[in-house]
């Protein structure tokens, strides 16, 4: 028999728990996604925090609170994945750039800037709004930038 899944409205009723659950241990789960692969459901959770790196214990903890709760929400078999976003990951939503506030970052443009020809940058961020866009410190002139939300095309944490 063929179960007809709302994968987003499972969502709905996870996270909350999800996120209660991780600020309690002292992490933001940056991203939660419940997808279909393979004929197997996954439940994926990426843990973040400013004070302190994300351990493999750290890890555990979070998927031992969740797990029974977890079950009597999701009604089909699934695999429940705890871990770090990884160093070098894309930003997935406008939040990550609110998060990763203050930290170094590598930035594709659609287009170029005006009077610019560049579209790959490495710098920081200062701000991010989602009506403004980004504010940018670039390191190799050091001059500040104000980019568009709409010209963003990619971003992802720098790691010298």
């Amino acid at each position: 028999m063929k179960q007809d899944i709302n994968r987003h409205e499972i969502l709905e009723k996870i996270t909350p728990l999800i996120e209660n659950t991780a600020m309690r241990f002292g992490y933001i789960p940056i991203e939660i996604e419940f997808v279909k692969e393979n004929h197997r459901w996954f439940l994926r959770i990426y843990l973040y925090s400013k004070e302190k790196d994300v351990t493999l214990d750290d890890c555990e903890k979070v998927t031992r609170s969740l797990d029974e709760f977890l079950d009597t929400l999701i009604p089909v078999k699934y695999y429940l994945e705890v871990s770090s976003p990884g160093l070098e990951r894309k930003f997935k939503s406008d939040k990550e750039f609110v998060i990763f506030n203050g930290r170094r970052i590598s930035l594709k443009l659609k287009e170029p800037l005006e009077g610019e020809t560049e579209k790959i940058f490495k710098g920081e961020i200062l701000d991010w709004s989602d009506t403004e866009g980004l504010t940018f410190f670039r390191f190799d002139d050091g001059t500040e930038l104000k980019i568009p939300k709409s010209n963003i095309q990619s971003a992802k944490l720098y790691i010298d």
